[in-house]
Parts: structure tokens; C-alpha cells; sequence
């Protein structure tokens, strides 16, 4: 059996949870190989650490892999995809698969909270054509790195959903915390965007992959979403608002808050709410009413395991729970996050396509319906609201966004 070679493009703290999770893959030889960051110093540290080669440019990376693995920030995921494909390189691509970002010479005086949000839609939506048209060239493998679509409530449910013929109603997701870990994340012309992209992503993808996973039971065909309605906030930027040192507050151009109310073309809805104003660890779930059962999915915590710490400094340097700010009392300890988050069975799945040339569960799709929502996303808060229409590619054969 040929050993599949990744090169990983991003060396963050994403990188680390994909390299691990390469090694827990079975029944299928993949190794990663390197690894490329803008920065040389984070290149060298991530190679020396996991003994792999440190890239210096993608053209370098690309003579030595099978598969890029995308985990740069946001702005620069479009241009590493459309390489990779290029030199017919299988792709996995960390959310978001893309977003808007300013030209250089307007970075310095772009501010993403106040720019027009129609021409963000349109050029992220010729991007989607451009990314599209690229993957399908080349015949790669595409895959959606959405690791809650895996997570084992989440395929729980789809079971659910395949077995009992369910009709789903409507449902409502989210995740929130504290505020983003990525300090480039205060910035929309590294992240593309606030809480929106950011977090609101994660529940977005698993509505529309549970709403895909619907149609395709019931023998219909894939259910899309059809319009959005949305509101954002920078609930930590009002003149108003007491900083006590537990929320991140340093936003720059981007909300931390959001809400998205999705229409699907059966007449169904789902709601996303996401944001960087919650204390106590992250919290992400997924709640689906359907004609024949209701299911709550509890992403982030868990309840598999509880500790309780007095307060001392036992836990000082011990891992227990995503975006917490304290150690001491109870904790909804994580037993492995790459396991109940859906990053271990997410590589599982993606190596297995890869190997079988078979299309994964987070495809291309998933990943082009969740970006094109939620930048129809921001052109309906900056109307206030209104109702905007989403494109997509299985409805349309052109590219149009209204209200």
C-alpha cells in the first residue's frame, strides 16, 4: 500500500491537533511529511518538533506530498488551494474554505466592520467559482475540514436521521467562548470576518451537512439553504461595557456576536448563533426538532467525565477544558478532544477518500454552501436584517445575490 504524504500549509495550534490525528489514522499508510509557514521560525520549530522537513516556499512542499493540508488563516486559503490543485495535489482545507480580504496596498486603511459588504459577497463568490472550477480540473479529493460533522454526536444523529426517515423542522446551534485564541483573529484582513466565519462556521456547517444527509435519505436529493437573515455586534466594543479581564475585548474591524436565521428551498429553517462574550469553556451544541424525534447534540463540554480542583496548584499545567478561565471548582474535563470534537474520525474519513478516491462526508459542497451563507450573512446585517438570497452552485448556473 502506497504511504499517503501531507504537507501540512500553517504551522498553528491546528496544525498540531491534524498531525496528531494523521498518526491515529488505521488501515491507511499517510505520514506528514513537512511543513510550510510564512513565518521560518514557526516552520522550524513544528519540524523539529514532530521530525519532519520545514518547507521554505508551497513550490517546494508540492515536489514531496500527495496532499496539501491547509491550516493558514482565512485570507490566505484561496491561493494555497488553487496551487495545490494546480500541481493535482489532493486538498484538505481547514474552515473557513475562504473569505474576503483587502489588496495589499488597501490593508493598512481597510476596516471590515464599516466596508461594503456587496462587493465582499461578490468577490467571494467568483472565488468559490474559481476554487471550484480548480478541484474539479484536477480531480482531486476535496475535504472539508469541519470536524464538528463528525463529531460522534453529530453522526449519531444523521444515523438517526437515515434510519427513521425523519424530517427535520427546524434546528439551532452554536458556538461561543471567551474570544479567539489566533491574535490575528481581531483583524478582518487576516480572518475574513468576526464570530460570524470564526465560530458561527462550525454549527452553519453541521445544519446544512444534516439537512444534506436528509435529502439524501429520503431519496430527494441534497435540501440547501435558500435565503439568510443575520445580525452582528461588537457587544465588547459599546461605549457601555465594564472589562473585568475575563473576555477578550481587543477586536478590531470584526463582531463578537451573531445570529443567522437560514432558510432551506423545502421551507425548513435553522438558527446560528455564535460569539466571544461566553465564560466557562466553550460551548457548542446542536439541537434538531424533527416530525418524528428531537435530539440534542452536545459538542463542547462533555459530561463523560467531571473533576472537581479545591485550588491549589495541582492543575496548574494540566489540560482540562477548551477556553476556560479557571482551573478550580468542577470542570467538565475533555477525556480527548480529537476524539469527541471530531478531528480523529475527520482524518479518518479524509485519508480513507483520499486512498478509495472517494468523496468524503465534508466536501467541497458543505464548504462552498457555508462560506457563500455566511457572506450573504453580512450583506443582510448591513441591510438591517433583510432577507438575502444564497447562492448556489447545484440551483444556479450564475451568480447572484439580492434580497
Amino acid at each position: 500500500m502506497k504511504t499517503i504524504r501531507i504537507g501540512v500549509a500553517g504551522a498553528g495550534y491546528i496544525a498540531g491537533y491534524h498531525h496528531e490525528c494523521v498518526a491515529r489514522v488505521y488501515g491507511v499508510r499517510s505520514e506528514v511529511v513537512g511543513v510550510l509557514d510564512v513565518v521560518p521560525e514557526r516552520s522550524r520549530a513544528f519540524a523539529e518538533q514532530r521530525g519532519v522537513s520545514a518547507f521554505r516556499t508551497i513550490e517546494e512542499m508540492l515536489e514531496h506530498v500527495d496532499v496539501v493540508d491547509v491550516c493558514t488563516p482565512p485570507y490566505a486559503h484561496k491561493e494555497v488551494i488553487l496551487q495545490a490543485a494546480g500541481a493535482g495535489k489532493d486538498i484538505i482545507c481547514e474552515k473557513p474554505l475562504m473569505g474576503y480580504a483587502p489588496t495589499m496596498d488597501d490593508a493598512e486603511s481597510f476596516r471590515g466592520n464599516v466596508a461594503p459588504k456587496q462587493p465582499m459577497l461578490d468577490e467571494v463568490l467568483q472565488g468559490l467559482e474559481e476554487i471550484r472550477r480548480a478541484v474539479t480540473a484536477s480531480k482531486s479529493v476535496f475535504c472539508y475540514a469541519e470536524n464538528c460533522i463528525y463529531a460522534p454526536p453529530v453522526q449519531r444523529e444523521r444515523d438517526l436521521i437515515d434510519r427513521s426517515g425523519a424530517q427535520i423542522l427546524r434546528m439551532i446551534g452554536e458556538e461561543s467562548h471567551k474570544g479567539n485564541l489566533a491574535a490575528y483573529s481581531s483583524f478582518w484582513k487576516y480572518a475574513c470576518g468576526g464570530s460570524l466565519i470564526s465560530t458561527g462556521s462550525h454549527p452553519l456547517g453541521v445544519l446544512l451537512y444534516l439537512k444534506r444527509a436528509e435529502g439524501q435519505a429520503n431519496g430527494t436529493g441534497p435540501i440547501c439553504p435558500l435565503t439568510v437573515s443575520a445580525r452582528t455586534h461588537q457587544l465588547t466594543g459599546i461605549p457601555e461595557y465594564r472589562d473585568k479581564g475575563f473576555l477578550r475585548c481587543d477586536y478590531f474591524d470584526v463582531e463578537d456576536y451573531g445570529w443567522m436565521h437560514v432558510t432551506f428551498d423545502d421551507g425548513t429553517v435553522g438558527d446560528v448563533v455564535t460569539g466571544a462574550t461566553v465564560l466557562g469553556g466553550t460551548y457548542d451544541y446542536i439541537e434538531v426538532f424533527a416530525n418524528n424525534h428531537r435530539s440534542r447534540c452536545r459538542i463542547n463540554p462533555t459530561n463523560l467525565l467531571d473533576t472537581y480542583n479545591p485550588g491549589d496548584d495541582g492543575f496548574k499545567d494540566i489540560y482540562l477544558l477548551e477556553m476556560t478561565s479557571t482551573q478550580e471548582g468542577w470542570s467538565n474535563v475533555a477525556p480527548d478532544e480529537y476524539w469527541t470534537i471530531g478531528y480523529q474520525p475527520e482524518m479518518q474519513d479524509f485519508l480513507e477518500c483520499i486512498y478509495k478516491r472517494s468523496k468524503p462526508q465534508s466536501d467541497l459542497d458543505i464548504a462552498v454552501d457555508v462560506t457563500a451563507t455566511i457572506y450573504s450573512a453580512y450583506l443582510s446585517a448591513e441591510r438591517g436584517g433583510a432577507e438575502v438570497h444564497i447562492y448556489n452552485a447545484e440551483r444556479s448556473s450564475s451568480i447572484d445575490a439580492s434580497i
